[in-house]
C-alpha cells in the first residue's frame, strides 16, 4: 500500500521535473524511495505523465521512460544517425507522403505506389501497389493522398488522390486490399488522408459540401461525410489531377482525445469525431497559412502563415502555447519560398531552402540547423526517434535520434 501511495505522489509531484537530467537522484534519498524506484507501476505512471506513452518497447516500463528520455535528450543536442535511404527520382517517382512509427517508414509516390522501410535499419521490405484499374480521370489520379500506420494492428492504409483507400496487412506479404472505392464525380479530389486510433478522415475538394469523409478505420466504414472547408478550393481541387505545381489544398490531422483539424490558405476549421463530425470552431485566417506547414502532435497543432511566423496552438480551444519566426536572418529580405513543417511531441521540425532546422515546440526557442544541406524538401516528417525527407534532387532521407 505504501508503495502504491508513493507511486502516485512521485507520478504527480516529481514527474514535472523528470526531463531534466537529474531525475536519478531523486531516488537516492532513503530506502522507502529506492524501493518505490524499482515499483513497475510508478514508471507506468511516469512515462505516461512525462512522456504520454502507453505503449513500451523495452522489457520494463523504467527502461522504456529511460529510452524516451534519452532520445529527447539526443534531440534537443542535435545527436543523430543520418542515413541516405534512396536516390532521387525521375518526377513519376516523386514522393508525395511520408509516414513514420517507432518501427517503419512509409513513403507514397506520385505513380501510387507506396514503399515501406524497416526501421533503423532503413531497409525497404516492400513496395505496395493499389488494385490496376484504368484511371479514372487526370494523369495524377492515383498519387499517394496519405498513409496511416497501425503497428499495434500490424496494418498500413494508404489513399490517392481518386479516392480510392487500400489496406496492407504487414504480416502478410502483397496483401493489398482495396477498402474504399472512391468517386471522383460525388466527391472530388482527396487532397490529404489521415488517421489514428478509431479513425480516418479524408479531406476532399471538388464537390460542395462534401470536404469531410469519416471511416471507422476498424470496420472500414464510411460513417461521415459533410462539411464545406473546401468549397472555395473546389477548382484548385479538381486542378490537382492534371498539375501538382500548384500550391496544396488543405491538410487533415487527427489530434486526441478524437478531434481533427482541418486548413486550408484560408481557413481552419475542428471537427469532433465523437459527436458526428460537429463543427466545433472555424477559423478565417487573415494573413493565410502555407499549406504544407500545418501538423499536430497528440492536442497541439502547428500552422505557418504567410509570413513565416509559426504558431503552435493546443485544441480544441486552440489556446496558444508559442510562436516563432521561421525566417532566419539571411533569409528575411527574401520572399517566403516552399517550406514544409512536421511536429513531434517537443520539437517542431521545419525544412525551407536546402535547410532542415528545429524549434522547441513548446517555448519557440530556435535550437539547431542539421548538419546535411539536402536540397529543397517536398515533404517531412517526423516522430519521437525519427525525422525523415524527401527532397527533389537528393531523394529519401532519415535522421535517427535513437540511443547513440
Amino acid at each position: 500500500m505504501l508503495i502504491n501511495k508513493l507511486t502516485v505522489i512521485a507520478a504527480s509531484v516529481i514527474a514535472p521535473y523528470m526531463r531534466l537530467s537529474i531525475w536519478g537522484n531523486y531516488w537516492q534519498v532513503c530506502s522507502t524511495w529506492r524501493a518505490a524506484s524499482r515499483s513497475e507501476l510508478l514508471w507506468q505512471h511516469l512515462t505516461h505523465r512525462v512522456w504520454t506513452s502507453r505503449r513500451r518497447s523495452p522489457p520494463s516500463w523504467r527502461d522504456e521512460f529511460v529510452r524516451l528520455h534519452r532520445t529527447a535528450a539526443n534531440f534537443r543536442a542535435r545527436r543523430y544517425a543520418y542515413s541516405h535511404l534512396l536516390p532521387s527520382s525521375p518526377v513519376a517517382l516523386s514522393c508525395r507522403r511520408l509516414t513514420l512509427s517507432d518501427h517503419h517508414l512509409a513513403a507514397g509516390f506520385l505513380n501510387g505506389s507506396v514503399c515501406l522501410f524497416d526501421l533503423p535499419a532503413g531497409q525497404l521490405l516492400a513496395t505496395y501497389w493499389p488494385d490496376p484499374h484504368i484511371d479514372r480521370l487526370g494523369r495524377f489520379s492515383r498519387a499517394i493522398s496519405g498513409i496511416v500506420l497501425a503497428e499495434p494492428d500490424e496494418r498500413l492504409a494508404f489513399a490517392s488522390q481518386d479516392g480510392d483507400v487500400h489496406v496492407v496487412s504487414l504480416s502478410v506479404a502483397g496483401s493489398v486490399q482495396r477498402a474504399h472505392v472512391g468517386n471522383l464525380m460525388e466527391d472530388g479530389t482527396l487532397v490529404d488522408f489521415t488517421g489514428k486510433g478509431r479513425w480516418w478522415v479524408g479531406l476532399f475538394a471538388g464537390v460542395p459540401g462534401r470536404s469531410w469523409h469519416v471511416w471507422d478505420a476498424a470496420t472500414e466504414q464510411l460513417v461521415y461525410v459533410g462539411g464545406t472547408l473546401t468549397d472555395p478550393d473546389a477548382v484548385l481541387g479538381w486542378h490537382m489531377l492534371i498539375d501538382l505545381s500548384s500550391p496544396a489544398v488543405g491538410r487533415v490531422r487527427i489530434v486526441e482525445p478524437g478531434f481533427v483539424i482541418g486548413c486550408t490558405a484560408s481557413s481552419m476549421e475542428i471537427v469532433d469525431l465523437n459527436d458526428a463530425g460537429a463543427m466545433l470552431i472555424r477559423l478565417e485566417l487573415p494573413h493565410g497559412a502555407v499549406v504544407d506547414s500545418v501538423d499536430a502532435c497528440e492536442d497541439r497543432v502547428i500552422a505557418v502563415d504567410s509570413r513565416g511566423l509559426a504558431m503552435v496552438h493546443r485544441l480544441p480551444a486552440l489556446q496558444e502555447i508559442c510562436r516563432f519566426s521561421t525566417l532566419r536572418r539571411a533569409e528575411e529580405q527574401h520572399e517566403l519560398g516552399e517550406m514544409s513543417v512536421c511536429m513531434n511531441r517537443d520539437y517542431a521540425v521545419v525544412s525551407s531552402a536546402d535547410r532542415v532546422r528545429v524549434w522547441d515546440a513548446t517555448t519557440g526557442e530556435y535550437l539547431y540547423s542539421f548538419r546535411e544541406r539536402i536540397g529543397e524538401a517536398l515533404v517531412v516528417a517526423a516522430g519521437e526517434r525519427y525525422v525523415a525527407a524527401w527532397a527533389t534532387d537528393t531523394g529519401l532521407h532519415l535522421w535517427d535520434f535513437g540511443d547513440m
